[in-house]
């Protein structure tokens, strides 16, 4: 009896494979953590920094607001009391409608004319002013007439002095119906402002229309003030106002961060589990596709092996040539399964197309002459620039390509490589054509999928790792197929 020599199912088409499993790869570099994108870190800066901003910005106009809301009300206190005083002591001295208190403290006035004795109109501006110098609060208190003459002051040393150029007193005389008033800070400058004490912060000054029968402005109090109760109180609510946005700012942004924060929390956990679903989708796929292709190939050997064992020695050399084939057809699949599994590696470097074109369809000129099929290259005019790229890769992804045809075209037919120069797009084209059946428009959508196959004995990784290794190199591969017109693949490359 002829002896079957012992066959190792390991030895045979897995030894390779093993080995480089077994020892350590390389794995890529992983990115520096300082360049990745940290969706949190950079929505808790940004949040922040726009809390910080509006918090800053609301703060600043509540203050201004109600500081400027608080000094107005006081300003038109203050500036209806004094008129109120006016009307008082107008009543009082009986001056009638056709005089008021505004045209008589001029002591230019003509008296006569208004018909009111000089002594009355004396003794009714005393009053007048000594309610003016007891005011609270007041830094300095100014009466003018018409020509912008001081006819009274609580700084007697102003009195009978033209105030220089003013333009709120120019306002003042010719707006009616209110006072006009306006802050600053510490101590006056202007000569007018020869305050009887300094003020410690900020002063007010009012401005305070009399007016005659008619309508028109008689006579202008200005008023300066340092209202230090009130600028307490104000201090006191800017205070309040700061510290209630700073602390509405802390508490937004806690509560957004923590939002943020558990919103991560919950994006990450759903893309582990979408990497363990698809990790856990794929592993069944291939145990899939292992089974399925395992499956014939050892039924194929159990059966050749035990019609070896019945047979004479002729029969034995037959079935033990069928177990090789099938264990050929086994290492390949795996081989397949493991380029597909494992990362692409490789150096990119410059490859002629036009040489890996040939050397390719050199390596399959048995099958083809053997199927019958006619095969050309059609050579560029022009030299073409060398295309960017792993050798051995791109020799694998063409070879499934020609591959690829060649079981296409069964009864035989012929098999095209030409070349194309995309200038504006910097690639080549490396085109197959082939005449075979073609596909239909839903295998062509499949087609790039893992474990898809239309072959009998195939796997379906084929065109997926073809793919994968076109964009490996920067480039992308294009199918044009239609049914009963063959197919073109076209592999795109990039130039130098």
């Amino acid at each position: 009896m002829y002896r079957i020599p012992d066959i190792s199912f390991t030895s045979w088409f897995t030894r390779d494979a093993l080995q480089s499993e077994a020892r350590p790869r390389a794995l890529p570099a992983p990115k520096d953590a300082a360049r990745q994108f940290n969706l949190l870190r950079w929505i808790s800066i940004l949040s922040l920094a726009a809390i910080f901003i509006i918090s800053i910005a609301l703060a600043a106009v509540l203050s201004h607001f109600m500081t400027r809301e608080t000094l107005d009300n006081d300003a038109i206190l203050t500036s209806q009391f004094i008129a109120s005083v006016a009307e008082t002591q107008s009543s009082q001295a009986g001056f009638g409608q056709n005089v008021s208190l505004g045209q008589i403290l001029d002591e230019r006035a003509n008296f006569a004319k208004f018909g009111i004795d000089a002594e009355l109109a004396s003794s009714v501006r005393r009053q007048f002013y000594d309610h003016l110098r007891f005011l609270p609060d007041v830094l300095l208190a100014d009466v003018f007439a018409r020509d912008r003459k001081i006819i009274w002051s609580t700084n007697p040393s102003l009195v009978g002095r033209f105030e220089p150029e003013s333009e709120k007193l120019d306002q003042a005389f010719a707006a009616s119906g209110r006072a006009s008033m306006s802050f600053v800070g510490h101590a006056g400058t202007q000569p007018e402002e020869q305050f009887v004490r300094q003020p410690e912060k900020m002063y007010v000054e009012n401005y305070i229309q009399l007016h005659d029968p008619r309508g028109d402005v008689a006579a202008v109090v200005k008023i300066y003030k340092e209202p230090r109760p009130l600028l307490r109180t104000i201090h006191r609510g800017n205070i309040l106002v700061w510290t209630c946005i700073a602390l509405s700012g802390v508490f937004l942004y806690l509560a957004l961060f923590g939002i943020i924060r558990r919103a991560d929390r919950y994006l990450r956990e759903q893309q582990r589990r979408l990497v363990e679903a698809e990790a856990l989708c794929v592993i069944g796929e291939m145990s899939a596709a292992v089974a399925h292709g395992i499956r014939n190939p050892l039924a194929s050997m159990r059966t050749s092996a035990e019609l070896a064992l019945d047979g004479d020695l002729a029969s034995a050399r037959k079935n033990a040539t069928d177990i090789m084939s099938q264990i050929d057809r086994l290492g390949a699949w795996v081989r397949d399964l493991l380029a597909f599994s494992r990362p692409l590696s490789g150096e990119n470097r410059r490859i002629d197309l036009v040489a890996l074109a040939e050397e390719c369809l050199k390596n399959f000129a048995s099958q083809l002459d053997r199927k019958q099929i006619a095969h050309t290259i059609v050579r560029p005019t022009a030299a073409l620039p060398h295309a960017i790229g792993n050798r051995a890769l791109a020799s694998q992804a063409l070879a499934s390509v020609i591959s690829n045809a060649i079981e296409a075209m069964p009864e035989g037919g012929s098999l095209q490589i030409e070349f194309e120069l995309a200038a504006f797009a910097r690639c080549v084209r490396l085109i197959v054509a082939d005449s075979g059946p073609g596909l239909s428009p839903t295998e062509l959508d499949l087609v790039f999928k893992p474990y898809y196959t239309t072959k009998r004995n195939g796997l379906g990784l084929g065109m997926a790792l073809v793919k994968r290794i076109m964009e490996r190199f920067g480039g992308d591969i294009v199918l044009d197929s239609q049914i009963g017109k063959g197919t073109r693949v076209g592999l795109n490359f990039r130039v130098d």
